[in-house]
């Protein structure tokens, strides 16, 4: 296993970072429709994890959590106009500086301006220039004029869906390949190893996709909604579809974006290739460890919602593979639940480096030599940003995840969300009225709170006050 050889040379760590990259919308992942050779080809030379779940699901604050190893609501990520407390927040990256290593920024990271939080060397400063200058956004009143007022308008995102060879989104992506690609077949064997995070804004909206990969038109299937179903969802996520303008997007609209949507994965990967096929044929492709990843999903119409922001698989489930250089563990399939926090201590390991204890994740090398090793089989996620009534919290341990959406006020109360994944994989099945799973329910709201180290109700609170 590379990382056994840590002390006669550390192995360098190539991170590929998509952005809002469904799950299951790989080959690898059981996908028989997407065509993703790339990543198919890695996850079988390497690790793939089947159940990992983000930090939160949203851009920034899944990318500072990822920084700081810690959840969301410890790190003040919020939203995304956050930033880390300061840019000598301890990180990730700057542990690994420490171990010896040159911390190095390819592309898309959501960082503003002054801030790289221990990255060294920025191979497209261009892009991560701009300081956040959004408003921040209030909660939603479901009582209000103004949300009555939302009511069956179409969200203007839906018109940025398109057949286009040239786009800055695809040009960026095709440039994060290139200077990656600069930086791997420059570096040499004697080099200090790297940290290499290569950030692809792809499979993001707006679905820009080359007429080459616009292949999968009548090949999508549309979201399956029981009869009943949008009716029954909690309050909580009937704002954020009226909030987010989805509650009326027309079949036709659906059945295009999910085509573009697996063009653009299919794109997507084959940038990942040719990065990939630069490393091999490098002094470094035999002495480098390759992650792939992303911060949050895409919902695509599931649950008659779209882009991320909620606690449903499609949104908070992300792809997790580790590929070693001497295909350790090939082709090995991990069933138990992880998040994108404990691959940060995972890389701390692999590079040498000292795990904080203040961090939020364990390392999953234990998991990876041994998958009956001890293992604490759950993962949590947070939302308090922008579109919602009030904050949303999950967790998943084992088969069950367990959503709690906190108090909106005096009317409206915390509601609850409890799903047996093995036998509804596509969470139509509320659990949480059945007093059955009540005990259940205790043991995992519990379980939350000891992991955040607070009540979701205070931690509302605590965003509430910020955004005054």
């Amino acid at each position: 296993m590379a990382v056994k050889e840590a002390a006669q040379k550390k192995p360098n760590i190539l991170c590929i970072m998509s952005d809002e990259h469904t799950w299951n919308i790989l080959g690898c992942y059981g996908n028989s429709t997407v065509k993703t050779p790339n990543l198919d080809k890695l996850a079988g030379d390497g690790v793939l994890f089947t159940d990992c779940y983000t930090p939160s699901p949203l851009c920034v604050p899944a990318r500072l959590a990822f920084t700081a190893g810690q959840y969301i609501s410890r790190c003040k990520g919020w939203d995304n106009e956050s930033e880390l407390a300061s840019n000598d927040y301890p990180s990730l990256f700057r542990i690994l500086n420490n171990e010896g290593y040159e911390c190095v920024l390819g592309g898309k990271m959501h960082y503003a301006a002054d801030r790289r939080y221990g990255f060294t060397k920025d191979l497209y400063p261009g892009f991560n220039k701009d300081k956040k200058t959004l408003k921040r956004h209030v909660r939603v009143n479901p009582d209000s004029e103004e949300y009555a007022g939302m009511k069956d308008i179409l969200s203007p995102r839906f018109k940025n869906f398109k057949v286009a060879d040239e786009d800055p989104h695809l040009d960026h992506d095709i440039k994060v390949t290139n200077l990656c690609g600069d930086y791997i077949k420059n570096h040499k064997k004697d080099d200090k190893p790297f940290f290499l995070l290569a950030g692809y804004i792809a499979p993001h909206f707006p679905f820009v996709v080359p007429h080459k990969f616009d292949v999968y038109k009548d090949k999508v299937p549309m979201p399956v909604i029981p009869d009943g179903f949008l009716e029954s969802l909690p309050l909580h996520y009937k704002v954020l579809r009226r909030a987010f303008q989805t509650e009326k997007v027309p079949d036709e609209i659906i059945k295009r974006g999910r085509e573009l949507y697996y063009g653009y994965v299919a794109w997507m990967d084959d940038q990942i290739g040719r990065l990939l096929q630069t490393l091999k044929n490098s002094e470094s492709g035999d002495d480098t460890v390759v992650i792939y990843t992303t911060d949050h999903g895409e919902n695509l119409g599931e649950h008659g919602m779209w882009w991320k922001n909620n606690m449903y698989d499609s949104a908070a489930r992300i792809p997790l593979i580790v590929s070693f250089p001497d295909k350790y563990s090939a082709g090995k399939r991990i069933n138990k639940v992880c998040g994108l926090l404990d691959l940060v201590p995972t890389i701390t390991e692999i590079c040498g480096g000292k795990i904080p204890g203040d961090w939020d994740g364990d390392s999953l090398l234990g998991l990876i030599k041994n998958e009956a090793s001890a293992w604490r089989d759950f993962a949590v996620s947070e939302y308090y940003a922008h579109n919602i009534a009030a904050g949303h919290c999950m967790i998943r341990r084992g088969k069950y995840k367990y959503v709690y959406l906190d108090s909106i006020n005096d009317k409206h109360g915390a509601e609850k969300q409890l799903f047996d994944l093995e036998a509804d994989p596509q969470e139509f099945n509320n659990l949480a009225g059945d007093l059955r799973y009540a005990p259940l329910i205790k043991e995992l709201h519990a379980l939350l709170v000891k992991s955040l180290g607070r009540d979701p109700e205070d931690i509302e609170a605590e965003v509430r006050e910020s955004l005054n």
